[in-house]
């Protein structure tokens, strides 16, 4: 259960009260991303992120801010996505109040100080160096960029040291008022609290927050023919691998069969890779796949490392996986997926953050917050069939795409393997 109220200004509070726990998380979800950017742009959204940990006039340096969070025995912590970004504290029930200061104070006064600009440049700049050294992250990035070609989602949320190193302090203030205004913002509160409390609160601190100016809008993507493989040659011990096809978007009514299919194709150490790819096969030691849901497209990904010798044997493999997700799901099978998938929302439930995410992350792309029974009774409803038609639908050869990193030839003939 949860509580909605909209402040004069547009900003929208929700509150979920969890009366046995001792502790309050407080989430502010600002609806901007990396897609919301131009090339130009590139990371801006991160970067601001990343700027109101730097100070504000009352806390004028980082170890001020996380002080005043940790000096309480609390968390801080914050992160840009595609479509939104978010700063989080979770904190002792008592501590909730100072909490709640800090982390206004920080979206709404940010210093933005030509020397902490610098500095916190050249930290992002090490955060790309990081990503793009790491093979699992790498590959990563590579299959957004075969996913959503010549688009905003298929770049980097961090820009690129180019992007990152020309953006100028009147560019970033630019952005942060255009985006950063009550109406395009969700605070979403989780805890030992009472929602009148908590509106009186954020009225004390956000009620003179207004929207400044028009706000930017993300370009629609429309879904083209991809460019079915990217292998960028390294000296590995593994081969790291993304295999993945568009999927469905945020809104999508089929979103819900297609997270089950994912259950059963990939996640947990029962799901069909696990078990024939890395324990019948032993092809592999991590194997796994995800869905992504965005407002207007998706991701099925399925990502691997695997010894350079037995990558076609693996690609193989994790392709038979996926083609047998076409035939019809046994009831046994789709019985324990149903429930891999209730249990695990069920205990996320159990904690003050996720709560909070799960409302704020809701309301702020959706507008439409689905509460925890509705989501089981959706899940208990999906039938063999239903997956199956989706499956036959989703999984086409013409659709996949694959990103590989490690010691194989940029012209290595893969796209043969690619049939589904």
């Amino acid at each position: 259960m949860y509580q909605k109220t909209t402040l004069n200004n547009g900003l929208r509070l929700i509150t979920a009260t969890i009366p046995h726990t001792r502790s309050v998380s407080i989430c502010i979800f600002i609806g901007t991303g990396s897609r919301y950017e131009t090339d130009v742009q590139a990371g801006i959204s991160h970067f601001i992120e990343h700027l109101c940990f730097r100070g504000t006039p009352k806390r004028p340096t980082a170890s001020d801010i996380s002080t005043a969070i940790e000096g309480l025995g609390g968390i801080l912590n914050g992160g840009t996505d595609k479509e939104l970004s978010v700063y989080w504290c979770k904190v002792a029930r008592p501590h909730f109040h100072p909490a709640l200061e800090v982390l206004t104070d920080m979206i709404l006064n940010p210093k933005f100080d030509p020397a902490d600009i610098e500095k916190e440049r050249q930290v992002i700049i090490e955060e790309i160096n990081m990503s793009n050294d790491a093979p699992p992250q790498r590959v990563a990035i590579l299959i957004d960029e075969l996913l959503w070609p010549r688009h905003p989602l298929g770049r980097d949320i961090a820009g690129s040291k180019k992007s990152v190193g020309t953006l100028s302090r009147d560019t970033m203030l630019g952005y942060l008022a255009s985006q950063y205004q009550p109406s395009n913002t969700v605070i979403s509160i989780a805890g030992d609290i009472r929602h009148q409390e908590i509106v009186t609160a954020v009225k004390r601190h956000l009620d003179h927050w207004t929207d400044r100016q028009p706000r930017y809008n993300y370009s629609a993507y429309v879904e083209r023919p991809v460019r079915q493989r990217h292998i960028e040659t390294r000296d590995t011990e593994q081969v790291h691998l993304c295999l993945a096809l568009p999927g469905l978007s945020l809104v999508h009514p089929g979103r819900f069969p297609l997270d089950l299919l994912n259950v059963v194709l990939g996640e947990g150490m029962s799901s069909r890779l696990f078990t024939e790819v890395r324990d019948k096969l032993g092809l592999v030691y991590s194997i796994g796949s995800f869905t992504d849901h965005l407002m207007d497209t998706g991701a099925l990904t399925i990502a691997a490392g695997v010894e350079p010798k037995n990558l076609r044997t693996a690609i193989q493999a994790i392709l038979e996986q996926l083609s047998r997700l076409k035939e019809r799901i046994p009831e046994s099978e789709l019985t324990k997926a149903k429930e891999f998938a209730k249990g695990h929302l069920l205990l996320r439930m159990e904690d003050s953050r996720s709560v909070a995410g799960w409302l704020g992350g809701q309301e702020l792309l959706t507008e439409r917050i689905l509460n925890i029974d509705e989501v089981l009774s959706i899940t208990d409803a999906i039938t063999a069939e239903e997956l199956t038609l989706l499956a036959q639908e989703l999984l086409v050869s013409d659709r996949l795409c694959l990103a590989i990193v490690g010691p194989v030839p940029s012209d290595e003939p893969l796209e043969e393997l690619l049939k589904l």
